[in-house]
């Protein structure tokens, strides 16, 4: 990775993130989703995504698969591929939120380091979920077999199985799916980002 250039510089522009809030009628923010594989991070953020676009609020999806597929497809699972993964995740959020978006993510992003990180680069309104799911119940719902193939040796560096995860320690909010309905599960994610003042409530 090249190092920064002396001469680059940040440019603060005049349509600042206060005054998109304004005409937003909302703040923005990250809301982090993590945890295991098939642990239904992507469902649960879809959904949230769903009933706050229903309420006028600006919003954007960051899924795992789909950001491989593009900005992060010379990425692999190593540790260090993880990391940068992670990295360019948190860096484009945080760019997200001072266009005024609330910026919804679902990775595994299993490095508690990782999501500190990005907790760090976008301040307060870094919104920390752990969608908890055990590993029984995710490998039940694997409809693509990954975690088969992982346990035949098939997968490598597969997280649960042959890496590891390391759950959050003080997420703001800890959902599981194993027992939570959808509904009840978005519920709880909206009224936290009411609580925290990013939508009205």
């Amino acid at each position: 990775m090249n190092a920064k250039s002396d001469n680059v510089v940040w440019h603060h522009a005049t349509v600042t993130r206060a005054r998109r809030a304004a005409m937003n009628g909302h703040r923005s923010g990250v809301v982090w989703f993590t945890g295991l594989s098939g642990a239904g991070k992507s469902t649960l953020a879809h959904a949230v995504e769903e009933s706050l676009h229903r309420h006028g609020c600006r919003t954007f999806v960051f899924d795992g698969d789909n950001v491989r597929h593009g900005l992060c497809s010379d990425l692999g699972f190593s540790v260090a591929d993880r990391t940068e993964n992670i990295r360019r995740i948190g860096e484009m959020t945080k760019l997200f939120t001072e266009a005024g978006v609330i910026a919804l993510t679902a990775f595994i992003s299993p490095l508690r380091a990782d999501r500190e990180r990005v907790r760090q680069l976008v301040g307060d309104d870094f919104v920390e979920v752990y969608v908890k799911c055990p590993l029984a119940v995710c490998e039940a719902r694997d409809v693509k077999g990954m975690y088969a193939k992982a346990r035949q040796g098939l997968i490598k560096e597969f997280t649960g199985i042959s890496s590891p995860y390391e759950e959050p320690e003080r997420p703001e909010l800890v959902v599981d799916t194993s027992v939570t309905e959808l509904d009840a599960a978005v519920a709880q994610v909206v009224d936290l980002l009411a609580a925290r003042g990013l939508v009205p409530a």
